[in-house]
């Protein structure tokens, strides 16, 4: 049974995927997990592949979502976008791979492209 705190990511993650299917990408995995780590949506449109980490949350009080990705977050999703082009790009071969960071707070997305 999954806890408060689960549901309410699994909420933000699926506004984030409605917004990017709205924006004209194709999804192409949703919590993708490798050895060194999990992207929780990997998207493209056209030759840019994007990785976005989504940060979910009920209010501004800790902070932003974008505040909470770390140094060492980062350093995860870089290792885990190349285990993942590394796997499932073999047909396919962006021309730009892009970090993006998703705020959600209430039913609100807000995307920052390019984070990282």
């Amino acid at each position: 049974m999954p806890t408060p705190r689960q549901l309410l990511g699994t909420r933000g993650e699926d506004a984030t995927a409605a917004w990017y299917l709205e924006q004209g990408y194709e999804l192409l995995a949703r919590n993708w997990r490798c050895p060194a780590g999990e992207a929780d949506i990997v998207a493209r449109r056209g030759a840019v592949l994007v990785v976005c980490e989504v940060k979910t949350r009920r209010g501004s009080r800790f902070g932003s979502g974008a505040e909470a990705v770390t140094r060492l977050k980062v350093a995860r999703l870089r290792r885990t976008a190349a285990s993942f082009l590394a796997s499932e790009c073999d047909r396919w071969r962006p021309s730009t791979v892009r970090f993006d960071v998703a705020e959600v707070v209430g039913k609100t997305v807000s995307v920052t492209e390019a984070a990282f």
